[in-house]
Parts: C-alpha cells; sequence; structure tokens
C-alpha cells in the first residue's frame, strides 16, 4: 500500500466520521426541540460519538493498518465511550434541564433553539471529530504492535479506573440521604479533587500513545489529548466545577487538603492533624 493511498484511506474514514457525527447529533437536537428530553441529553451522547467514530473507522481501515492496533483502539474507544453514555445517561434521568445550558440559552440572542444548535451540538460534534483524532488516524497505522502501544494500554486502564471508580464513589456518596450538602472527600476523591477527569486525562493520553507509531500521524493527532487535557483541566471541567463548588460548606477546607488534580496524598492543614 502507497503512503499516498493511506492518506486518502485516513480523509475518506475523516468525512464518513464527521456525516455520521452529524446525524447522531442532529437527530440528538430535533428529538429534544420536539419536546422529548433536554439539552442535558446531549452530555451522554458524547460518549456515543466516540464510540461511532471508533466504530465507522474500524470497518473503514480494514486492509489499512494494522490488526492488533485497529481492535485495541476501537475496543478501548467503545467501552470507555459506552460507559461514559450510560453513567451519564443514568444520573440525568428524572432531571430537568443542566442549569449550565439553561443559564446559556438564557442569554441566547435570537432563537433558543438555533443556539442551542449551533453552540451545544455542532460545536460538540467539532470537539469529538477533533478529540478523537488518535483514534481515527491510528487505525490506518500498518506498523506492528511496539512499546508504546502496550504503554498507551496500560496507561489507558488506569485511566478508565479512575474515571469509573471515582464517578460510583460519587454516586453512592450522593445516594445517601445523610451526606446531602456534604462535600465528597473518601476514596479516590481523598487523593484528587478530580479523580474522574484525571482518569479522563489518562485515557486520551493512553489512547494517543497506542496511535502514534509513525510521525506524520502523531504529530497530526497531537492536538486531541491537549485540547482534551486543556478543557478537563481548564475549561468544562475542572475549573467550572470548582467555580460552582466554591461557595458550599466544606469545599474550601477540602480543597486545601486535597490535590486539584494529580492523585497526591492528603495535605496537613497547618497547626492541625492529617486527614
Amino acid at each position: 500500500m502507497s503512503h499516498d493511498t493511506a492518506w486518502a484511506a485516513f480523509g475518506l474514514g475523516l468525512a464518513v466520521s464527521a456525516a455520521a457525527l452529524a446525524v447522531l447529533l442532529l437527530g440528538t437536537f430535533a428529538a429534544v426541540v420536539s419536546g422529548h428530553g433536554h439539552h442535558r441529553v446531549v452530555d451522554a451522547v458524547w460518549g456515543a460519538g466516540f464510540a461511532l467514530v471508533a466504530a465507522v473507522g474500524f470497518a473503514l481501515s480494514a486492509g489499512e493498518g494494522d490488526p492488533t492496533r485497529r481492535a485495541l483502539l476501537t475496543a478501548c474507544t467503545v467501552l470507555w465511550g459506552g460507559r461514559l453514555c450510560l453513567h451519564l445517561a443514568r444520573r440525568a434521568r428524572g432531571q430537568g434541564e443542566d442549569p449550565r445550558y439553561a443559564r446559556m440559552l438564557d442569554r441566547a440572542p435570537g432563537s433558543r433553539a438555533w443556539y442551542a444548535l449551533r453552540m451545544v451540538y455542532l460545536l460538540q460534534g467539532a470537539l469529538i471529530l477533533l478529540v478523537s483524532l488518535p483514534v481515527q488516524a491510528g487505525q490506518y497505522v500498518a506498523a506492528p504492535p511496539d512499546p508504546a502501544l502496550w504503554a498507551g494500554v496500560a496507561v489507558w486502564s488506569l485511566g478508565l479506573f479512575f474515571e469509573a471508580v471515582g464517578d460510583r464513589q460519587l454516586a453512592r456518596f450522593k445516594a445517601d440521604p445523610a451526606h446531602r450538602g456534604r462535600v465528597m472527600d473518601r476514596g479516590l476523591w481523598r487523593y484528587t479533587r478530580h479523580p474522574n477527569y484525571f482518569g479522563d486525562f489518562l485515557v486520551w493520553w493512553g489512547l494517543y500513545l497506542m496511535s502514534a507509531a509513525t510521525w506524520p500521524l502523531a504529530a497530526l493527532a497531537l492536538p486531541a489529548p491537549l485540547v482534551m487535557s486543556y478543557l478537563l483541566v481548564f475549561g468544562s471541567g475542572k475549573a467550572l466545577l470548582e467555580r460552582q463548588l466554591a461557595e458550599r460548606p466544606g469545599y474550601r477546607a477540602y480543597a486545601a487538603r486535597t490535590s486539584g488534580f494529580l492523585p497526591l496524598p492528603p495535605r496537613t492543614p497547618r497547626g492541625g492533624s492529617g486527614g
């Protein structure tokens, strides 16, 4: 297979992935505006979109990339995306509109629906297409499995552990009425204020390592984990959530003793004992 053919196949795969995402997100938008839900459902569709892109890439890259790399990238992305989709769908069940979207749409110039289409659905589709570049590009890497691939699997596995266990611990904590209004500071949350976001960070750097076997594709895919890292730390992840929690009773003390992102032993408050 020639180098030019590989790039042509990758370009076709990217176009088909974009079309598949458009169908998924426009269908979701149509269902919401017709009265069958709230815009918060798009958060669950985020994970499903990555799983869809991985499946499309796997189908179209048959005969192009290394079978082991293709299978691992697809399986890891579908497992991560499917788990996240189900987790967020369960969390949203029976709830009203997400306050983030309600506030944003209250400021919409003109039609709320068209503003939501542009600023929520189409923007999310563009981000999925960008962030999934390692998964898409890696499907067309013909090089056999290398140490970077297995290192990526290890990083991805650790990330999925932090994300899934952190989400589960938080859900169980919130389900107990005795914890209403309290700050979650147990389990993984004792070592980092955001084990789920830290896990997501590792997942995407792991997928990048799994795909980065050739320099052109590695360079092409590098913006993806960088953008995801920025969003998790400074954008819609850690930074946004901490602004919302800043005035919750006990949160400042929790933040003073607990690492903001990387898991670390709890700090001992000045003049007090550890905890």
